[in-house]
């Protein structure tokens, strides 16, 4: 073998051995993405993130309906869905960051992360309870989560050096005109009535800002007068095709179902007129189903009756009310 045939071999086996290296830093380096500790967030002016923007059906590409509210060092949850930790880790938002969940109602598309952000936030350090405040009957779903994890979880604090506070939950029921000062930031329940359960809306203000974030459209009027002059209403639209849509369309379903479905939840037709009647700066639309395929389609419908700030944010999209 002459002497260009080795150095041609050297020199391929350093670039094979370059691009390994390579590979391999890349891949740590998504693998600290995706696992790695967080730093925990600042935020310098009130922020809304919209961590989980899907409703309760399945959908990879849109989690849970979870709404965090920010500022400073504080991050507060309006409802926490399916996969919510992901969500925050999508967000960067540390899973042991967020100090109290507000649940707009008991419907399980709003506490199915319960337990997943209590105990995975444990894992990552919580050392504080966490706050739940929700409409009546809250403190029986709480009480019965932490009944069903106890034998689990406590196995889990003798076995690794957690705090014990971590694991707490701090439940609070509330009803219309609860309110709450935490740092500048004043907090505040607006009840919803005439649905299936009791549900509220959350107003969070900040100086001469607000945002409202509401999880149905009970009450419309109610929650026009609550969200009135906010910056940025946090709502959801949901579009229901007419049955017989559905069947002049070939698609198989119960017509009863789809008038259901229509009743439990807020209509894309009607989301505009409401937010135009509450005087909202700006609306964001959440808990959308089906998602949203194309973003002119849906700004185009409830643009008819809106002529403020339509948003359509993807989960862990930052908001400036």
């Amino acid at each position: 073998m002459n002497l260009r045939l080795v150095l041609i071999f050297g020199l391929v086996a350093v670039i094979a051995m370059a691009w390994s290296a390579a590979f391999v830093i890349w891949r740590a380096a998504e693998l600290g993405e995706l696992v790695g500790p967080l730093e925990e967030r600042h935020y310098p002016s009130l922020s809304v993130v919209a961590v989980g923007t899907g409703s309760g059906y399945e959908n990879p590409e849109r989690l849970g309906p979870a709404t965090a509210v920010a500022w400073g060092n504080h991050i507060i949850l309006v409802d926490v869905g399916r996969g919510v930790t992901e969500a925050l880790r999508n967000a960067l938002i540390p899973v042991n960051q967020p100090e109290m969940i507000l649940l707009t109602n008991l419907l399980p598309l709003n506490t199915l992360g319960l337990d997943d952000l209590l105990y995975t936030g444990w894992l990552h350090d919580r050392d504080e309870p966490l706050r739940v405040i929700g409409p009546p009957g809250t403190a029986a779903l709480v009480e019965g989560l932490l009944a069903a994890y106890s034998q689990g979880g406590e196995a889990l604090g003798r076995a690794l050096p957690l705090s014990s506070r971590g694991s707490a939950i701090e439940v609070q029921e509330v009803g219309d005109g609860y309110t709450e000062e935490i740092e500048g930031v004043t907090i505040l329940a607006g009840e919803l009535s005439g649905g299936e359960l009791p549900a509220l809306a959350w107003r969070f203000e900040r100086g001469k800002r607000s945002v409202v974030i509401s999880g149905t459209g009970w009450a419309p009027d109610a929650l026009v007068e609550f969200a009135r002059d906010t910056d940025l209403l946090v709502h959801e639209a949901v579009f229901v095709p007419p049955p017989e849509d559905i069947e002049a369309a070939g698609i198989i379903a119960d017509p009863q179902r789809l008038i259901a479905e229509a009743a439990l939840h807020t209509s894309i037709e009607k989301i505009g007129a409401l937010a135009t009647r509450a005087r909202a700066k700006q609306l964001a639309l959440v808990r959308m189903r089906p998602p949203p395929f194309y973003a002119f389609q849906i700004k185009a419908i409830v643009g008819q009756t809106y002529d403020g700030t339509i948003l359509l944010p993807e989960d862990g999209e930052e908001l400036t009310p």
